[in-house]
């Protein structure tokens, strides 16, 4: 039997779980801070442990990577190095969702050195989005083409029946993780000019995309695309784009809650007041017995009738609702009141929107090419989100117990022998894509 330790219990960790608890041979051993969410996932199946663990427990978490032959991590991103390097001590192979690190891609020697992989950016974005754009570029370069342009989004939205607030967006996912990147700066190639912009211009630059037969988005940049243009090996592309989803008005709406100063994670200092309506007040330096309302649109230039501020308002940012002894800073407060007002029910449907657009030259023709994935979230059952991050990780890992993937070092999803088998299976399971290419004459 292989032994199996999982790190973390969250949103999108149950998929997971069940996957490799129905292979055979896997013993599987699921850790959370909180121990009633492991034992919920593990479901009392015969092959599964939960078990409680303080990640900051260093002596207890060494000892489970010692007696696993795989580990997963779905903790936050910043203890990954620290549970890659425990790996690499103990020959444990590693496999995490989340972006590779310049701590985690330094480890590369080690973990070749030790003979394990550390594969990361095996969920859905980044995940999915790696595999299926690789496909295509392969088969581009294959047939004797070169990639001009590329651009690549991904969304995870409530479905647009379940699109009932005022924000057009349910948490599916860790509240913090989405605010946190609010605040990324952006990077992207576009037309052989290379745009880039601070965080706090993030949501000024976005535009209006269709997606067919989906509906039409905000289409904002994700992070910094350049490296992509190596990671995919496509030196020759003069566009070079990846972007986020969001429903309608959610960038203007977010850009005045950076503005505002909701997204800092500095603790709020000279401060005295109790309710969310007394933070907003100290945050434009307003009185809180003033009209914070109508301050705060004064503050932000906006028109006091204006969408923006009716979501803030929404939101509860005027509010008397107390704030919690617990939180700090404002971005804490902040994903207090977004968890209770916004996280999607159990019974109520998410949405994946993946979306590829690729313009390839060839020496006869032009093709233009899409590929578009949409996932609906089971009502009363998973996630379309928990399920897209999930599987991917879940199937890879079953890769490198089987010996199917033999590599060694620091990698992500980008090569014919792990995409291609992960694709299948996920096709397999209807979780695909829908592509399209028209053709131009040179």
């Amino acid at each position: 039997m292989k032994n199996i330790l999982v790190l973390g219990a969250g949103m999108v960790s149950k998929p997971l779980v069940q996957y490799l608890l129905n292979q055979q041979d896997y013993n599987v051993k699921m850790v959370s801070r909180t121990l009633s969410k492991a034992e919920k996932n593990i479901g009392g199946h015969k092959n599964g442990i939960a078990e409680a663990l303080d990640v900051e427990d260093k002596a207890k978490l060494e000892t489970l990577v010692t007696e696993a032959d795989l580990v997963v991590s779905l903790l936050p991103y910043i203890f990954h190095v620290e549970v890659a390097r425990l790996c690499i001590k103990h020959k444990k192979h590693l496999v995490t969702t989340s972006y590779v690190s310049d701590e985690m891609r330094r480890l590369d020697q080690d973990a070749k050195d030790a003979g394990v992989i550390l594969l990361n950016e095996i969920g859905l974005d980044p995940g999915i989005d790696h595999m299926s754009a690789m496909r295509i570029i392969d088969d581009i370069h294959e047939r004797g083409g070169k990639v001009v342009s590329f651009k690549s989004t991904t969304g995870a939205l409530p479905a647009h029946e379940a699109n009932t607030n005022p924000f057009g967006y349910k948490f599916s996912w860790s509240p913090r993780g989405v605010l946190l990147a609010s605040r990324n700066p952006s990077k992207w190639l576009e037309d052989g000019k290379i745009l880039s912009f601070p965080g706090e211009q993030l949501f000024e630059n976005y535009f209006l995309q269709d997606v067919p037969n989906v509906g039409t988005f905000e289409n904002y940049p994700n992070r910094n695309s350049l490296p992509y243009q190596d990671i995919y090996g496509i030196g020759e592309a003069q566009t070079v784009y990846r972007g986020t989803f969001r429903m309608v008005g959610w960038c203007e709406t977010l850009k005045m809650i950076v503005d505002l100063g909701w997204l800092s994670e500095k603790a709020v200092e000279n401060f005295s007041g109790q309710t969310y309506r007394d933070l907003s007040a100290h945050l434009i330096n307003a009185k809180s017995n003033s009209n914070v309302v109508e301050a705060t649109a004064k503050h932000l230039g906006l028109k006091l009738y204006s969408t923006a501020i009716k979501r803030l308002e929404w939101l509860g940012l005027f509010s008397q609702q107390p704030l919690s002894d617990k939180c700090k800073s404002p971005l804490d407060f902040l994903n207090q009141l977004t968890m209770q007002k916004m996280t999607i029910g159990s019974h109520e449907k998410d949405m994946i929107v993946m979306h590829h657009e690729f313009t390839a030259d060839f020496p006869e023709k032009v093709e233009s090419i899409t590929s578009t994935m949409l996932q609906y979230g089971i009502p009363g059952g998973d996630t379309s989100i928990a399920r897209t991050v999930a599987y991917p990780a879940a199937i890879a890992v079953k890769m490198i117990l089987n010996g199917e993937i033999n590599l060694t070092g620091v990698h992500v999803p980008v090569i014919p022998e792990i995409y291609n088998p992960v694709l299948d299976e996920l096709a397999a399971m209807e979780i695909g894509f829908e592509e399209h290419c028209t053709e131009v004459a040179k």
